[in-house]
């Protein structure tokens, strides 16, 4: 039988496939492996955010936020002449709850006045002002404080350096593992990153009331942390 040009190209074709196929199947996958990096700044606060808001108590509802709203004026007053800009200010909780005398032996319980609060979180972007700000603000109204936490204004510079070190902690571990087996470390095939940057605990909550003048107040250290995903391919 004649084959056709055409038809004899096409079988040429399939028999060069079926010959490379034994030899792409004997190429070996590359080998990689993966490590994880973490790399971690510590950095001194230049920021606090203060938790806290004013309780108060009357008879009737009107009453109790009548009361609440005139402290809470008076607070962010004293808040603008300590130089808190009301950008850093916001209110992060409001409410109004009934007060009941509990009895016992089945009575029922009886309605005896009602509770308001209102909390701001305040920014406060000089650390060495905030035991003044708390001992100012506790003179005015503020009766509760529910914590404070501590920050980086800007830290964009310090994640990079957390970013540098995370990566310099991933190489080092391969570097360290390939030597104890006696591999070659080959080239980076793939990074990806997961970080945050972890505050420390906020003060517990404590009522205003308990504190002396000159509140003390230790900012301590932040903790910015970098972490990183390495791929290597092994030689």
């Amino acid at each position: 039988m004649e084959l056709r040009p055409g038809l004899m190209r096409a079988v040429v074709a399939v028999g060069l496939l079926a010959l490379a196929a034994p030899a792409m199947a004997e190429e070996e996958a590359p080998r990689l492996m993966t490590l994880s990096g973490e790399g971690q700044v510590e950095a001194t606060p230049d920021m606090a955010s203060v938790m806290m808001g004013v309780q108060s108590s009357a008879e009737t509802a009107r009453g109790a936020i009548a009361i609440n709203s005139q402290q809470m004026r008076d607070v962010f007053s004293a808040l603008g002449e300590t130089g808190i800009e009301p950008r850093d200010i916001q209110t992060s909780n409001l409410y109004l709850q009934p007060q009941y005398e509990h009895y016992r032996d089945g009575k029922a319980p009886r309605l005896t006045g009602y509770r308001a609060g209102n909390s701001v979180t305040v920014r406060v972007r000089d650390t060495g002002l905030v035991g003044d700000i708390l001992d100012t603000l506790t003179k005015v109204g503020i009766n509760q404080i529910n914590g404070i936490n501590f920050g980086i204004q800007e830290p964009g510079p310090l994640i990079d350096e957390a970013r540098k070190a995370a990566m310099a902690d991933a190489l080092r571990k391969a570097r360290l593992y390939t030597e104890a087996a006696g591999i070659g470390l080959g080239r980076i095939m793939s990074i990806s990153e997961s970080g945050s940057a972890r505050p420390p605990m906020p003060m517990a909550m404590a009522r205003a009331e308990s504190m002396d003048a000159g509140v003390p107040v230790a900012e301590g250290e932040v903790s910015l942390t970098a972490r990183v995903s390495v791929t290597f391919e092994l030689d």
